[in-house]
């Protein structure tokens, strides 16, 4: 059974970028756009369904069409150190016409039909904590001794004079 090619074009295509602080909701924007001369189902998922809300999760996008899908990340105490492994995975289907139940949709399809697309994410820390720990894709590994920290600038001394 051969993998069916996506027939959507994601922007991004690869990975969903979260720019923190994370304290408050942080949305990141999906962009899908349909080249062919079909009507497309689309359905978004992720593995941390608590973590993320998608709107919308689920539409069609009528011939050379697009949509804008909304990933809003809740808020959470970000720790850098933590390996994050949350994914995102974009199912689309050609559509019939008529009205279509996604649900039956999506469970039904056969699936040399069914094409999807995978979307790592990344949390990025604002430019002054950058300084500080590194971002926590999967990629990452921490150090081993995070509390040393390397300098080469010169201890600053500061004087003060006062004028009477």
């Amino acid at each position: 059974m051969a993998k069916t090619e996506q027939g959507l074009i994601l922007e991004p295509c690869q990975e969903l970028k979260f720019k923190g602080p994370f304290t408050d909701v942080v949305t990141s924007e999906l962009k899908l756009s349909n080249p062919t001369e079909k009507r497309v189902c689309f359905k978004v998922k992720t593995t941390a369904r608590r973590r993320y809300r998608i709107q919308p999760n689920s539409g069609v996008i009528v011939p050379h069409g697009s949509v804008s899908v909304s990933v809003m990340l809740q808020p959470f105490e970000y720790s850098p150190y933590e390996k994050n492994k949350d994914k995102f995975i974009v199912r689309s289907l050609f559509a019939g016409d008529g009205d279509i139940n996604f649900d039956v949709l999506f469970k039904e399809a056969d699936k040399d039909q069914l094409m999807g697309s995978k979307l790592r994410c990344v949390f990025e820390l604002p430019m002054d904590s950058a300084a500080q720990a590194p971002q926590n894709n999967i990629d990452a590994s921490p150090s081993p001794h995070p509390h040393l920290k390397a300098s080469k600038r010169s201890p600053k001394v500061t004087h003060s004079h006062k004028n009477s």
